[in-house]
């Protein structure tokens, strides 16, 4: 059989910390669970990841395998020093009692089988190894939080708060101004219900304990919403195996490429030439309440803003908010030789 080096498989040193390794393994996990990584490799990477971490994530394991030595090369072909012969090895490597290790490799079985009480416990280092041990979930692996979570065993079901799902919802003034709801597209992975999660033979998630889930939500935009606020949609969370379901918190992002959002008020870029802020001169004007006709006064300097009232934003009391126009003086891409003779002489003048 071949030594697996795991340090190496996840990326850290031999004397990186609890925290370290557990932060490498969500990271690679992420990258490579077949549900998200579709490349032909990926399943065997991961088995490779999570075997990885069920050993340098545990003490009594990372001794162990500590205690080989550091002069392994990884694909090098492994016999078990003095110190390993209570298990039962065969020209055709470990015994038939160790059949039944699932995704773990020979290597690992030969070195930690009796740590696993036989064919029973393999079983639940299966699933452990999946949702990980030490408490170590999938909500970890696709979360953003620092920690382990804890999990619920089946007699004591998931807390409310952990079938909540929360995510940005970008918006821009348009979607702020329409009475219609807006469809927002969703992709969500979740522990899959059939096997709760314990992966192994499972017809619905295919093994890999959790599924992915698309859908379109229709959203109504409350009048007034600020930024940073929540939209609540009951009931459009999580469902556990006991059928409750948890709710669907929207954050508000502003994301507005014409406008820029300050409350019901709204700001916008106008661009005239040097002539035309000279002289001054009339422009029409696209709004969320229409075109519009304005008149930039003569001499107007770049960077000034004319103030349109009731042409922003719908308030929640009633009414518009502001539209501010913020004039840019832009010189047109293309000048005739006419035209730069005349900013010649202009430029003489001065």
């Amino acid at each position: 059989m071949e030594y697996k080096d795991y340090y190496k498989i996840l990326g850290v040193e031999r004397d990186a910390t609890e925290a370290k390794i557990k932060s490498a393994y969500r990271k690679l996990a992420r990258q490579y669970h077949p549900d998200v990584n579709k490349s032909p490799d990926a399943v065997n990477k991961f088995k490779d990841i999570n075997e990885a971490y069920e050993v340098l994530s545990d003490k009594e394991k990372k001794a162990r395998y500590d205690s080989l030595g550091a002069n392994w090369q990884q694909g090098a072909n492994f016999t078990p020093p003095p110190g390993f012969e209570g298990f039962n090895f065969n020209q055709g490597g470990f015994s038939q009692s160790f059949s039944n290790m699932g995704d773990f490799s020979d290597f690992f079985s030969s070195i930690f089988g009796d740590l696993m009480g036989g064919a029973g416990s393999a079983q639940r280092t299966r699933r452990t190894s999946s949702k990980r041990s030490s408490g170590f979930s999938y909500e970890d692996i696709f979360s953003g939080s620092q920690g382990p979570q804890m999990r619920q065993s089946h007699s004591n079901p998931e807390s409310q708060e952990a079938l909540d799902i929360t995510q940005d919802l970008n918006i821009t003034a348009k979607d702020m101004m329409s009475d219609k709801p807006i469809n927002v597209k969703m992709s969500t992975v979740e522990k899959c219900t059939k096997c709760s999660g314990a992966g192994s033979i499972c017809s619905e998630c295919g093994g890999t304990g959790i599924v992915s889930k698309s859908r379109t939500l229709s959203v109504k935009i409350p009048k007034g919403v600020k930024e940073g606020q929540k939209i609540r949609l009951k009931g459009e969370g999580k469902t556990d195996n006991y059928g409750r379901t948890g709710d669907l918190y929207f954050i508000i992002k502003f994301k507005d490429n014409e406008y820029s959002i300050e409350g019901e008020d709204l700001t916008k870029n106008l661009e005239i030439t040097p002539a035309e802020a000279v002289m001054g001169c009339k422009k029409d004007l696209s709004t969320l309440h229409g075109i519009i006709a304005i008149k930039i006064p003569a001499e107007t300097r770049s960077g000034k803003t004319l103030r349109l009232k009731d042409l922003g934003l719908p308030k929640k009391s009633g009414g518009f908010g502001n539209l501010n126009v913020k004039i840019v003086i832009n010189i047109p891409a293309t000048i005739s030789q006419k035209q730069k003779d005349l900013y010649k002489k202009l430029l003489e003048t001065e």
